[in-house]
């Protein structure tokens, strides 16, 4: 029998399926629809619909929005947050920023645990790790027994300075489990280590939070793996761009707040450097929203500074992925002004579009390529089929009779509104970084980025544009990608010329343990493990910190030093060699090896597209209607060249090749679209 590995990522509106033959080096794909009311019907409907055999799979790799969307909703099981006398509004008053700095009247959105559930107790740590009062034991059970009272079994602790010494959060952790033996505790020390009590007691309120419901469905769909006869574990994608088990799932939930997006930026990588560009944008464009990511040398741009919400940080390495309401459902409209919009409401998958036939009558971006014959009448081989009289019907109701226009014209005018937005959207990971985008490639990809990708490219001068061989499953093909790790963190505050080397070598070592310890958690073996040093450091007086590779041994510092001011003026365009350096923060990210996918290129060749499937009319803007052939992209050899306008359909995606554009099918199956005359 063949052995397969499976990767599931769930979307808005499809949840989507890779499989990968390890014999044959193959790979087919499978989309299913959401179901927002529980994802594991949904991911177990797409590995039925595959033919999937658990008993043949290896590894089973899976990216979720069940955090992100129970942060959305505040979805959450009743939790509690004990924390030091007077500290019990640090999560309420933030940092004081606001996420449109002109509008007086919009609020920032509530903290994730009410006030009402905010309990204090009598402790305190200084700034240096001292005991200023040990833990009123007497005042932490009577919280712990109220607590049981309201049947509250989830409980995060924030105590503060706790990073420097967090035996007081461990003594109420203690307790807690005592008085509440079902409960989960999540404590600020162990799950973020770090000064800044604001970011801190969000990040862990939010792990709070989750771990009931993102660690209850990721051990359920683990169990119901294992019925069916998969052997291995689960790995469950990040935001780091990494992978977790359900052991480490279960303590650290927030991690995935993520995980679906980081999945599209990793595919994104894979897919530009398979065709030789270290520079790319990835354009990630499903049916609700348009995911964009930054490639550049080969490397994707990490953060620690995201939130789901404005003003509800959590402090993790993510991959740096800007997300827009632009999606294949994303809902065109007229505003006050008398303006077409586009987005950022969408149909979602219940109505949907209105040429899904299920409700919904506004017009959407699929609706506008329904009408424009640049989408067929069918979605995800036969699985949805669409209806163009209603489409066109959205379309002229809403767009078109307000405008005055021709159906077709305010259908294109809703498209090109699609298009500028993603387009801005693309100009602020790039060029407000200081990135020129006709220096990088567009990966485009998602149910809806092959239709979209060759016009936002033109808005931007990018050359050449990408297609996936399998564009509306290419996050799924992400999760393949990944190897299980963690990031580790710990506070080490001093100038660097002074530091205690031996000190900083030693705290290394203990967070290497620590990292150890997990990768043996999740049976990863000590020869697949790799383990890389970070410092944070920035010159004296300054208040934000740019980390840096270090290496191990006593002279690491010094060289470490050389590097901060090499990249300094790299990031900023300045060094200033004579100023102090501060050492502000150690990081260790470590990676357990898994098996990757082995591609195999096209052996031969052939420059001939084929025999187009049909010739339809689709139009093209200032061209009006153009006669388009319609190519199958499964008959299409590796080789092929065309110039467009052409339409490429495929059981995932819908391709679209505008006029005065060149295309071929390199050797990977991947579509590279020319757009230098345009």
């Amino acid at each position: 029998m063949s052995q397969v590995r499976v990767a599931v990522d769930v979307g808005g509106t499809f949840t989507d399926v890779c499989i990968f033959d390890e014999e044959s080096h193959k790979i087919r794909v499978t989309k299913v629809p959401s179901t927002p009311h529980d994802p594991l019907v949904a991911v177990m409907n797409g590995v039925a619909r595959a033919n999937i055999d658990l008993e043949d799979v290896t590894l089973f790799s899976h990216g979720t929005t069940v955090a992100t969307n129970a942060l959305i909703t505040r979805n959450f099981p009743p939790a509690a947050m004990v924390t030091t006398r007077g500290f019990r509004d640090v999560i309420e008053i933030r940092d004081g920023t606001k996420d449109d700095l002109w509008d007086a009247y919009k609020d920032v959105s509530g903290p994730y645990i009410r006030r009402r559930d905010r309990f204090e107790v009598t402790e305190r740590i200084d700034y240096a790790g001292n005991t200023v009062m040990p833990l009123d034991e007497a005042d932490a059970r009577r919280v712990a027994q109220l607590l049981r009272k309201r049947n509250v079994n989830t409980v995060a602790v924030c105590f503060m300075n706790s990073y420097a010494n967090p035996q007081n959060e461990i003594r109420m952790r203690e307790i807690l489990e005592e008085e509440l033996p079902n409960a989960t505790v999540s404590t600020s020390a162990e799950i973020l280590p770090e000064i800044f009590e604001h970011d801190r007691f969000n990040t862990t309120v939010a792990n709070a939070v989750l771990a009931p419901l993102v660690s209850g469905y990721v051990n359920r769909l683990s169990d119901q793996l294992k019925a069916g006869g998969y052997k291995g574990d689960l790995l469950v994608l990040h935001s780091g761009g990494g992978s977790m088990t359900p052991r480490m799932v279960e303590r650290y939930p927030v991690r995935l707040a993520a995980s679906g997006i980081a999945a599209g930026a990793i595919a994104a990588k894979h897919v530009a450097q398979q065709c030789g560009y270290e520079n790319a944008v990835g354009l990630d464009m499903g049916g609700t929203s348009t995911d964009i990511a930054l490639v550049s040398g080969g490397e994707l741009r990490i953060t620690k500074e995201w939130q789901v919400e404005y003003g509800h940080p959590i402090i993790f390495p993510s991959i740096d992925v800007l997300t827009i309401g632009a999606g294949g459902g994303s809902l065109a409209y007229i505003d006050i002004a008398g303006s077409l919009r586009n987005g950022p409401q969408s149909a979602g998958a219940d109505p949907g579009p209105a040429c899904y036939d299920t409700g919904g009558d506004q017009p959407t971006n699929s609706d506008a390529n329904v009408v424009l014959n640049r989408l067929g009448t069918s979605l995800a081989g036969g699985a949805k089929n669409l209806n163009k009289a209603l489409a066109t019907e959205a379309i002229k109701k809403v767009i078109a009779d307000p405008l005055n226009m021709p159906i077709a014209e305010a259908a294109h005018a809703v498209i090109q509104v699609a298009n500028a937005n993603m387009a801005d959207a693309v100009r602020l990971v790039s060029i407000r970084r200081g990135h020129d985008p006709r220096d990088f490639a567009l990966v485009a990809f998602g149910g809806a980025g092959a239709l979209h990708g060759a016009e936002v490219a033109c808005e931007l001068n990018i050359p050449t544009v990408i297609i996936p061989p399998n564009p509306g499953v290419a996050s799924a093909l992400g999760c393949l990608l990944v190897d299980i790790r963690h990031d580790l963190s710990s506070m080490f505050t001093g100038i660097a010329a002074d530091a205690d080397t031996e000190a900083l070598e030693g705290m290394y070592v203990s967070l290497e343990s620590e990292a150890m310890a997990r990768l043996r958690q999740e049976r990863v073996a000590d020869e697949n493990a790799l383990l890389q040093r970070q410092i944070s450091m920035r010159y004296l007086g300054q208040w934000r910190s740019l980390s840096v590779s270090i290496g191990s041994g006593l002279g690491a510092l010094a060289e470490a030093v050389e590097t901060f001011h090499e990249q300094h003026e790299r990031e900023f365009a300045f060094s200033q060699k004579d100023q102090p350096v501060e050492v502000y923060q150690l990081h260790l990210t470590a990676i357990g090896k898994t098996p990757k996918p082995s591609f195999k290129p096209a052996v031969e060749l052939n420059a001939d597209p084929g025999t187009p499937r049909e010739i339809r009319p689709v139009y093209f803007g200032e061209l009006g209607w153009v006669d388009t052939p319609v190519f199958d992209r499964d008959d299409m050899p590796a080789g092929a060249m065309f110039s467009g306008p052409a339409v490429i359909d495929q059981f995932d995606s819908t391709t679209v090749i505008p006029p005065n554009t060149t295309a071929v099918i390199d050797e990977w199956m991947n579509i590279l679209i020319h757009l230098e005359e345009i």
